[in-house]
């Protein structure tokens, strides 16, 4: 008989080992990518804000840790009314983050190191600080400044009713009316989130060109690829017809609408596609594609379009065994016709951490109040992790995920910043709470995020999370991560692929086969008995293994290697 807890940490992977995986051909195809929240994850002057040199002192622990890629959220000029999606300049650093020579030394450390790059671009809507919003603004009626945007004459008496019916993201009309340069009531225009972030007009040849600008410049740059925010929003129906429904608008929807996930986006990303392969480096593009199906989403990465896709459906499934399968064969059998890969993602900064969703009940979304049973929550989140990274193609992680952070789910009204939150029948607005600094030491005014404080308070306990209490730790979750991902990069199986062989297994657990290794996913609440399929690499729980047999603990993963 033999017993089995989370394997211990590996041994690092050498500077120029992870030098040359970076190197390789296809990386993208099973590349797992660590999500930067750059005001939340290292700070460098004390200010309470991090910071691209934060980030850059950081990266030796992120190659450490194994990945292969880092994308940045937006750190570009902006007044922050969306915590940077709303941006004024996309050829700037904004001044809380650094400069533009911070973002250079950035991507050169990075690629030293065996990392890439990647950062976000927002081609949906800029900010109403942006030079051509502002100047169509003083322009009046007629600038051809609107143009590049939604402006539109209201209906009713006196233009005093929106354009049409559709509805902001984050709550209330999509719509506001401008008082003009004379100062009485004029147009509207259009903003699928807040007022703050006009939409674009992408049937207006001069906002192609200026992207094709500005991914140049990027490019330029050095940067690795692009995360393209909202990628489904660009290209509106014709005519701007009424929606229809005044039901609460939602990123992920069962239908197309008029405003997301429309076919003319789809040109857009063909061209851009011909200005990303004349660079050498597979530079890469990622869609943050909120479309009603998987299916849907293939449509974006045909093979002259995007590279990856995010799976949101992946995302709001529930931990349960029968869902995530479905989940699973439907996204590789969607991506198998166009050759791209899955990719599979847990977290992010706009839904409630999954250690905390996964401790309550399902059905409740992705954006959660409560602290549920933490205990649960985290044991679980453990799990799927291994499941996620057992999975053929590439894979996302958030910031202090691996390090098993719950949500911050009683942050005081006073500190809350997400735009959401201050706007009725929209998002729930609690997406601050996956957005608290991370924290790297036991102790210190942040937990080691800086000097200074941190722009959103942290909990009390928060170190004994840090990366500093859990290093070294047999059976941490930051150590788990860790062995998960050298384990991965040394099995031949793992990674890259477009399939999986299911196996027989008791209601309630997943077990499948990829070459010599196998899985088995545990989703109950309770100890199951499955045959023992070899040598066991890694397991976020116990397990028991005794005359062929292995017993697997209540929501518990284990990798196993027939070779």
């Amino acid at each position: 008989m033999s017993q089995h807890s989370a394997a211990p940490a590996q041994t690092p992977t050498t500077d120029s080992a992870v030098a040359t995986v970076a190197r390789h051909r296809d990386w993208w195809r099973d590349a797992v990518i660590y999500q930067v929240y750059p005001r939340s994850f290292a700070d460098s002057n004390g200010d309470g804000m991090g910071d691209l040199e934060g980030i850059r002192s950081r990266l030796p622990y992120l190659r450490d840790l194994g990945v292969d890629a880092v994308w940045l959220s937006p750190f570009y000029a902006s007044p922050q009314a969306d915590a940077g999606y709303d941006v004024a300049d996309y050829r700037a650093v904004d001044p809380m983050f650094g400069t533009l020579l911070d973002a250079d030394a950035l991507i050169r450390d990075a690629h030293a190191l065996g990392l890439r790059i990647i950062v976000d671009l927002v081609p949906n809507h800029s900010s109403d600080q942006h030079e051509w919003f502002k100047r169509a603004l003083a322009e009046g009626p007629g600038s051809s400044l609107r143009d590049r945007y939604h402006f539109r004459p209201g209906k009713g008496e006196n233009g005093v009713l929106p354009p049409n019916d559709w509805e902001s993201i984050f709550g209330g009309p999509a719509w506001t009316r401008v008082t003009e340069p004379d100062g009485t009531p004029g147009e509207w225009y259009l903003h699928l989130f807040a007022p703050e972030q006009p939409d674009f007009n992408w049937e207006h040849p001069a906002v192609g060109d200026e992207f094709r600008s500005i991914l140049r410049f990027w490019l330029d740059m050095g940067v690795d690829g692009f995360r393209i925010d909202v990628a489904h929003g660009m290209v509106k129906a014709e005519g701007l017809p009424d929606l229809g429904s005044h039901d609460e608008m939602r990123l992920l929807g069962n239908d197309v609408t008029p405003f997301f996930d429309q076919d003319g986006v789809h040109d857009i990303y063909r061209q851009w596609r011909l200005i990303l392969d004349e660079y050498s480096g597979e530079r890469i593009f990622v869609a943050e594609a909120w479309t009603p199906t998987v299916e849907r989403t293939a449509n974006y990465v045909r093979p002259d379009e995007l590279h990856q896709a995010f799976n949101f459906q992946y995302l709001a499934t529930h931990w349960d065994a029968a869902e995530l399968r479905e989940v699973v064969d439907r996204t590789l059998d969607s991506m198998r016709p166009v050759g791209a890969p899955a990719t599979w993602v847990l977290s992010n900064h706009d839904v409630t951490r999954h250690a905390t969703r996964f401790a309550n009940p399902a059905g409740l979304g992705t954006q959660i109040r409560e602290a549920g049973d933490r205990e649960l929550g985290l044991r679980r989140a453990r799990a799927a992790t291994l499941l996620m990274l057992a999975l053929p193609g590439s894979a996302y992680v958030y910031q202090g995920e691996e390090l098993g952070l719950p949500d911050v789910v009683d942050l005081p009204d006073e500190v809350r910043q997400d735009p959401a939150y201050f706007r009725g029948a929209g998002q729930d607005g609690f997406r601050d709470g996956c957005r608290v600094p991370i924290p790297w030491t036991r102790e210190g005014s942040s937990y080691g995020f800086g000097d200074g404080g941190s722009w959103l308070p942290q909990p009390e306990g928060w170190g004994e999370l840090s990366v500093e209490a859990q290093t070294g730790v047999p059976g941490s979750t930051l150590e788990l991560y860790r062995s998960a991902l050298a384990v991965r990069r040394a099995q031949a199986d793992l990674g890259a692929g477009d399939a999986v062989e299911w196996l027989t297994a008791p209601e309630g657990v997943l077990a499948f086969r990829r070459g010599h290794f196998v899985c088995v996913a545990n989703t109950t609440g309770a100890a199951v008995t499955v045959p023992a399929h070899g040598r066991v690499l890694i397991t976020s729980g116990e397990v028991e293994e005794t005359g062929g047999e292995a017993v697997v603990a209540a929501d518990t993963t284990v990798w196993w290697t027939t070779a």
